[in-house]
């Protein structure tokens, strides 16, 4: 059958709006690293920033450069919140924290690229790792109800009173984290004083602290009440002195500052009476097995962040 040019043009036309669309180019949407402070996520003060790179060299992103007003804000924060968090039931505060376990294993494998990426490790071991951050989670959380009865004590007197030995939490606890673990090490020093229920400023790893800032929106969205915990990123150099030299700080976790800085560290932190929690003698941080859950879980790591008090008390006649 004979058609005409209309015909023809018709069905070129159909075939031009039958063919696919290709989708324009995607722009990624880059993360913006902030600090967290009072269960919020402010950026710096100053308005600086620095570069943060892969274990290989290549940037990845940039992280808030937090300054001294950012650390005495978290401070601040973590005095406020400290009375509420320490006046919880034992079991309340391993229940919250068993939901940051949780929590973690939600996100595993961003937990897992960012490990990976910070420390240069193959998938398997930074998964390895993750793994066993989730499971210290855990093992910690299981202690805040057991430690009291393990510290505490009833000592014989020889009058007519009882005489108890009680732990309490020592108050506001600063952590300068690990720099070569930014995950495993990170927690490791933290949970301890959250047991303990202690609230809590960290100076994160200067060189890899991404996986301690996304650890920061695990937390805020848990039931870990804002401002127990408080993350700082930045340069050491510059926060460490101010942490340490702050005297509504009342212990000080140096395990994270370079040997070169550690005397001035302390000689800071003793000014104002602080407790000063160390690594173990011949310890360095870059030969500590995190993974080594005998050196690495331990209730001593709780003690170091409890104060014992003693109570005297009359026997009823």
């Amino acid at each position: 059958m004979a058609t005409d040019g209309r015909t023809h043009a018709s069905a070129g036309r159909a075939r031009a709006v039958a063919r696919p669309v290709e989708p324009a180019p995607r722009i990624e949407v880059r993360k913006t690293y902030k600090l967290y402070i009072g269960g919020a996520f402010p950026r710096t003060e100053s308005g600086r920033s620095y570069l943060v790179s892969a274990a290989d060299g290549s940037p990845v992103a940039n992280a808030c450069r937090g300054s001294r007003k950012d650390l005495r804000d978290a401070v601040r924060a973590a005095r406020k919140a400290f009375p509420g968090w320490a006046d919880r039931t034992a079991m309340n505060r391993g229940q919250v924290l068993y939901r940051v376990a949780e929590l973690m294993e939600g996100r595993r494998d961003q937990f897992v690229a960012e490990v990976a990426q910070a420390e240069g490790l193959r998938p398997e071991k930074a998964r390895a790792i993750v793994d066993r951050a989730i499971d210290r989670w855990v093992w910690y959380a299981g202690w805040a109800d057991k430690i009291t009865q393990v510290l505490g004590s009833s000592n014989p007197v020889a009058a007519d009173y009882f005489n108890f030995t009680i732990p309490e939490p020592t108050g506001v606890v600063g952590i300068v984290a690990p720099e070569t673990s930014s995950l495993l090490g990170l927690v490791s020093r933290l949970a301890p004083p959250l047991v303990a229920g202690n609230a809590v400023v960290v100076l994160t790893s200067e060189a890899r602290p991404l996986p301690a800032i996304t650890l920061t929106e695990v937390l805020a969205t848990s039931d870990v009440p804002g401002g127990v915990v408080n993350v700082i990123t930045g340069l050491k150099k510059e926060l460490v002195p101010v942490l340490a030299g702050h005297v509504d700080v009342d212990t000080i976790d140096v395990w994270g500052v370079e040997e070169a800085a550690r005397r001035d560290t302390e000689l800071l932190a003793t000014d104002n009476v602080k407790r000063i929690v160390r690594r173990p003698a011949g310890v360095t941080d870059a030969r500590f097995d995190w993974l080594d859950d005998r050196a690495a879980e331990r209730p001593e790591w709780i003690a170091a962040y409890l104060e014992m008090k003693t109570v005297w008390h009359p026997l009823g006649v």
